[in-house]
């Protein structure tokens, strides 16, 4: 199979807005207005960021192969053993890392650009089993998507004598160059040229779905990164692979553009839900606590903590809160008789606690093959 070059974006001829896919396109914006004005009402929307984040970071590293879960990064952050090997849960954490580097420097006015995705890539590749691929650098060699080499493989993306060009066209089409794009369909158009580019040895796909929140961000779309379209993707895979090559082999981007609009619609849609059973059961459980009377106090202020996050240890809990250390295991262990929490190791010192119900919300769409549903 030969190599294949893209011609530069905006797509030639252009897209055909058919009625029914301007619809869908429309669609896509008010569910994507509906999650932006989501977290304008939350009291503290940090304490969903922290998790959202983690969660889209699991699940687009478990479309490339890995079998860590959400709860396995959190004890990794703890610090704790997680129950999968140490290289999956290191490319989420990765992926947390380059995510958060991103949001820094767009929120600082650096523009989407190939200097940032490089410098994105280089920590989504620090450390663990990507470490060796030169991150940070466009490709030297040849590289393909299925089979063993490129005569047998399912897709081959360009020479790598010709990565730089490829990715300075799409710079300048980030850029709106040569015309400006509206940031949604920037987004969708972009994803699949940088996917079909392929200019790293490694982390591509995952770059490329980071890219897509980063972009609608950067564009005002969103205030915050919420949007996480992974699941989506993970749900569809086999979908989402056909239409790449159909836009590849056909020029079929109008197909694209409609499951790309439905991904958005549907992906705000259950983070709108997310966000709301969480507010939702979050305040059924300070209603609780407020009924312990003189407790009540120091038991909300543990709360907010697994709130922040819903797996930590009783010394993490001390540092955050100023609270004693007695204070702080009694208010635990009330917390674990209420089933608000509980104790996940077993341990007499060094305990770690689960905000139980907190965690099976994020944990929906993140259940490894045999592992549940």
């Amino acid at each position: 199979m030969r190599a294949f070059v893209p011609a530069p974006l905006p797509p030639s001829p252009p897209v055909d807005w058919t009625a029914g896919l301007r619809a869908r396109f429309d669609e896509a914006l008010l569910a994507l207005g509906r999650l932006d004005s989501v977290t304008t009402f939350l009291p503290d929307v940090s304490l969903f960021l922290y998790t959202c984040v983690r969660k889209e970071a699991v699940l687009s590293s478990m479309i490339e192969g890995t079998r860590s879960s959400l709860s396995d990064l959190l004890l990794f952050e703890l610090e704790e053993e997680p129950g999968v090997p140490l290289d999956d849960v290191q490319e989420v954490s990765n992926y947390v890392s380059a995510m958060g580097y991103g949001l820094k420097r767009i929120r600082g006015d650096f523009p989407m650009s190939l200097r940032l995705l490089r410098d994105i890539h280089k920590r989504l590749l620090a450390h663990g089993r990507g470490s060796g691929k030169t991150p940070g650098e466009f490709r030297r060699s040849q590289n393909w998507i299925g089979g063993t080499r490129p005569g047998n493989a399912v897709f081959v993306p360009p020479p790598p004598e010709r990565v730089m060009e490829c990715m300075g066209a799409l710079e300048l089409f980030l850029h709106d160059e040569p015309e400006p794009t509206p940031p949604l369909l920037k987004a969708a158009l972009a994803h699949v040229q940088f996917e079909t580019i392929h200019p790293f040895l490694d982390g591509n796909g995952r770059l490329g779905r980071l890219m897509v929140a980063l972009l609608l961000c950067e564009r005002g779309v969103l205030r915050e990164p919420m949007l996480y379209l992974s699941l989506f993707f993970k749900t569809h895979r086999g979908t989402y692979y056909d239409l790449l090559n159909r836009v590849r082999s056909d020029g079929d981007w109008e197909a694209w553009l409609e499951f790309f609009a439905e991904a958005v619609t549907t992906t705000a849609g259950q983070a709108v839900d997310t966000v709301q059973r969480l507010e939702t059961m979050a305040g059924r459980d300070r209603d609780r606590i407020q009924a312990l009377g003189r407790a009540a106090g120091s038991a909300l202020r543990v709360h907010h903590e697994l709130l922040r996050r819903p797996l930590t240890t009783s010394r993490a809990i001390e540092a955050e809160t100023g609270l004693s250390h007695v204070t702080v295991n009694k208010t635990l262990d009330r917390l674990c008789e209420m089933g608000l929490a509980s104790e996940i190791t077993g341990r007499k010192r060094d305990r770690v606690f689960s905000y139980v119900d907190y965690i099976t919300i994020l944990n929906e769409g993140t259940e490894l093959p045999g592992a549940g549903s």
